[in-house]
């Protein structure tokens, strides 16, 4: 009883721990979160503080850069003024002052005053004083006013000081009301001799009013100073502050007037004001602008930006609070009920569930570990130690075996995740799973895996037989053909048997596929029946079967193999109530004669299939070197082929069709010919295949295509073409865009062109099929069923597609006038054409009995060699036009 009230209370300090821990984090989390939200505005708003001011420096710079180009540009049309006016007066070579007075104070000198003065504007013009300061001359008046200028400031600086050549001062006005601001220029004799001045003015109110055009905004202000820091001009303007000296105070304040350009804060000497100021120095004049905005205005921005960033911080941490308050509320009524939920979830679990600590006893058991062994909750509780548990279960029959082997074992791999599978005794697969702890002792977890195991057997059976027949697959085929080819080496010999079914394809496609699946499945037995407990039997899918016949080499055995595997086959199948016959194509490897790798024996099995499939079907061949050398020899023509279209070697050639009643040529049909550079003229019979399983037929039948249509619109109007379409080409299903793109390209009216095709187009989708004829009859052109009557159902066909005319096939023709011949199978045809106002043309016309028969029989129309066979494009030109003569 104590044992078992200490594991309780180790338990439930498991569980507060657990239940606390959350609350804590979720505590913890709630305040760094809150935390890190103000530490986040506050950064937000002084980064947003420092980018206000940076953006009110860079506005200051830009406005005071332009108004010193501006002034630059403005003083420097003064200097060029005065400097014109001083080289004109140099010019005359005036001697003295007194010479200078007496030159200088006449009418001609006025007139060129005005004229040079002429478009400026300014106070008083261009004026002219004397080495007294009397005013001689002037761009404005004649004769001049008594004005004398000797008392100012400037011109006793220019007067006293030979190197000083030009003074600017503020003064008050002696030609207008107002200060004015003065440019002053020496005027110096050859020798440095001074004989007066030329001076020009602008008053304060005219920078005043440039300035105000700036819009630099509230709490702002532009002034213009003489870089001995005296006031010219401010905006705002304070009458009393113009002419003031601002060059004093701190070290950031004289830097305005002594620094080419200067951008700084600093406390306003005139209101006091923090400020950002930008000045720059004139580079013509010794001036200097200056612009200031109160750092007030320019964070007034910044401050609406931190009212709304501080209100949707606070709005923010106040609703994380109350989601914090509201989360934890629920935690603490959901952690109320988790114990229960836990006991719940491992009782209700289809796993039984053990843990165990470091000291081999149990903490946790559910109610499904009890159930599944049959056990006792009174031995098997929390507390019990590892080895009573096992012994309980060896005491009630759910465990077999030694209890103290077991336990050993377990509990000397205690650190290392465990799994085995053990069988009851009533059948049941177990699956127990033993994982580590993380402070010691481990979890185990026992499961009913039957069905899975039984499910994985069924998946890995899937995964090597066929599941349609059962055999094995190519999977299990290939395992076992290595394990075959690793006992070569102790002399054991092998043959594989490599069976296509001949026909499958039109038995699927006419019958459907569930008759398709039954007579493979009818084929697996009989292959089955044919081989001894020793060999494999495999489908390698679709229509193909292989054999592997162990411990032979024997030709005579793999033939008598082969010949009965082909007696067993064609024995007619019952299919769903229907007797369909059978055959197959059989290839044979042996092992080590033809090859001693899997691979190479599976190429040369298949090699001899594929020779029996080309030798008419229906018989078996034993792989010889030459079938290498024609494979060779195929994958050549191949390779030329893909480059024949291009390098021009094909040809179309052209057999007339004769008119039976009239015995003229009113047709031709197009023949591809293939005329190899090293091979020369290769049969159609040859690549004609190849091009259609490498899928090359649809370009090279959309050339014969136009190249028939092209010569046949130089024809005479009465002959039509035909042009055989190959089952690649009309699945295409741009078959009627290539056909009229032909026919507009070529001219050739769509009445005169005919489309021949097979049975094979129309037994894999009858309506697809039908869909493309009704666009090839909208284009007008006519279409013809080519070799009828050799393949599965041509007379349902005649009754469901639009034909125009029914080609019968040679294998009909070439016995006709002989005993026991197939001319009523040609009556017949031709009477069902003629009753559904179809032309019959019959082929391989060879001989003139065979002529008469067909039209005493009411054939339209014959082609064969009796004629001609299929010529050049020239010869048959040389054919028409002798016929149009005749």
């Amino acid at each position: 009883m104590g044992t078992s009230m200490r594991w309780s209370a180790r338990l439930r300090a498991l569980l507060r721990r657990w239940r606390g821990a959350p609350l804590t984090w979720l505590i913890v989390g709630g305040c760094v979160l809150m935390a890190a939200m103000a530490i986040g505005t506050a950064l937000t708003v002084d980064r947003f503080r420092q980018n206000a001011i940076e953006s009110g420096r860079d506005s200051l710079e830009s406005a005071v850069r332009l108004l010193a180009r501006h002034f630059d540009r403005e003083f420097e049309d003064f200097a060029v003024l005065q400097k014109s006016v001083i080289a004109e007066l140099e010019s005359r070579g005036i001697g003295s002052a007194d010479v200078f007075r007496s030159e200088v104070a006449t009418l001609a000198m006025h007139e060129v005053l005005r004229a040079k003065a002429s478009g400026w504007s300014d106070v008083a013009g261009a004026n002219v004083f004397d080495s007294n300061g009397v005013l001689i001359n002037s761009s404005r008046r004649w004769p001049v006013a008594d004005v004398s200028v000797g008392d100012r400031g400037y011109f006793k600086r220019l007067k006293n000081d030979p190197a000083a050549q030009e003074e600017v001062e503020v003064v008050a006005g002696r030609f207008g009301g107002g200060p004015a601001i003065v440019f002053a220029r020496r005027v110096s004799g050859p020798h440095g001799e001074f004989f007066g001045i030329v001076s020009r003015a602008i008053t304060p109110d005219q920078l005043e009013s440039f300035f105000a055009s700036s819009g630099l905004g509230e709490e702002s202000s532009i002034a213009m100073h003489h870089q001995n820091g005296e006031l010219l001009a401010r905006v705002p303007h304070v009458d009393a502050m113009i002419g003031q000296n601002f060059r004093n105070g701190t070290r950031e304040q004289m830097a305005v007037f002594e620094r080419t350009y200067v951008t700084t804060q600093l406390a306003s000497p005139i209101d006091g004001k923090d400020r950002i100021v930008a000045s720059r120095l004139l580079t013509g004049e010794p001036l200097v602008v200056v612009a200031t905005r109160s750092l007030d205005a320019a964070l007034a921005t910044w401050r609406t930006q931190t009212k709304f960033f501080v209100t949707v911080a606070v709005l923010s941490i106040g609703l994380l609070v109350l989601t914090l308050t509201l989360i934890f509320r629920q935690m603490t009524r959901r952690l109320s009920l988790e114990k229960q939920r836990l006991d719940t979830a491992l009782n209700t679990m289809t796993q039984g569930l053990l843990m165990f600590d470091q000291d081999e006893r149990l903490i946790v058991c559910n109610r499904r570990y009890i159930e599944m062994y049959g056990l006792s909750p009174d031995v098997v509780k929390p507390g019990a130690h590892f080895r009573e548990v096992i012994q309980h279960r060896h005491d009630t029959g759910s465990f077999e075996g030694d209890v103290d082997s077991y336990c050993d074992g377990i509990l000397n791999n205690a650190g290392q995740t465990q799994s085995t599978i053990v069988e009851t005794a009533d059948g049941r697969l177990i699956e127990i799973k033993n994982q580590p702890g993380a402070a010691g002792g481990w979890l185990a977890t026992h499961e009913d895996v039957t069905e899975r195991i039984r499910a994985d057997e069924r998946i890995a059976h899937m995964a090597h037989y066929d599941a349609l027949t059962d055999l094995p697959n190519r999977v299990l085929m290939r395992g076992h053909l290595e394990r075959r080819v690793a006992e070569l080496s102790q002399g054991k010999p092998f043959a594989i048997l490599y069976i296509d079914v001949d026909e499958f394809k039109g038995v699927n496609d006419s019958l459907g596929h569930e008759v398709g699946d039954e007579l493979l499945r009818q084929v697996a037995n009989r292959l089955r029946a044919c081989v001894s407990g020793n060999d494999l039997v495999a489908r390698l899918g679709g229509d193909e079967f292989a054999i592997v016949k162990a411990g032979t080499n024997d030709h005579a055995e793999l033939t008598e193999l082969a010949e009965n595997i082909l007696k067993a086959l064609r024995t007619p199948v019952d299919c769903n109530g229907q007797e369909i016959p059978t055959d197959a194509s059989i290839g044979i490897a042996i092992a080590p004669d033809h090859g001693d790798t899997l691979d190479a024996l599976l190429k040369r099995a298949d090699l001899a299939m594929y020779a029996a499939k080309s030798e008419g079907r229906r018989t078996f061949r034993v792989f010889v070197p030459e079938y290498d050398a024609k494979a060779r020899l195929r994958r050549q023509l191949e390779l030329d082929l893909r480059q024949a279209l291009t390098r021009g070697e094909f040809e179309v050639h052209y057999q007339p069709l004769v008119d039976l009643a009239a015995n003229v040529v009113n047709g031709c049909e197009a023949l591809l010919r293939w005329r190899h550079p090293e091979r020369g003229m290769i049969s159609p019979v040859d690549f004609i295949p190849v091009a259609e399983e490498t899928g090359l037929i649809g370009e090279i039948g959309e050339w014969v295509l136009k190249q028939a249509c092209t010569e046949a619109a130089s024809w005479p109007g009465d002959i039509h073409i035909a042009v055989n379409v190959s089952p690649v080409q009309f699945r295409s299903r741009t078959l009627a865009l290539k056909v009229a793109t032909a026919l507009a390209e070529s001219g050739l009216a769509p009445g005169r062109l005919e489309l021949e095709i097979t049975e094979t187009v129309l037994i894999r989708d009858d309506a697809e099929a039908l869909t493309i004829l009704h666009q090839l009859r909208e284009l007008g052109v006519r279409i013809a069923l080519d070799d009828f009557g050799t393949g599965y159902s041509s007379l349902s066909y005649l009754h469901r597609f639009p034909f125009d005319k029914i080609k019968i096939d040679r294998s009909f023709i070439s016995d006709i006038g002989e005993p026991e011949d197939s001319s009523p199978i040609v009556q017949a045809v031709v009477h069902m054409a003629a009753a559904r106002h179809m032309v019959t043309t019959a082929e391989g016309v060879e001989t003139e009995a065979q002529r008469e028969v067909l039209r005493r029989l009411g054939c339209s129309q014959m082609q064969g060699w009796l004629f001609s066979p299929a010529v050049p494009a020239a010869k048959l030109k040389q054919l028409l036009s002798a016929q149009a003569a005749a």
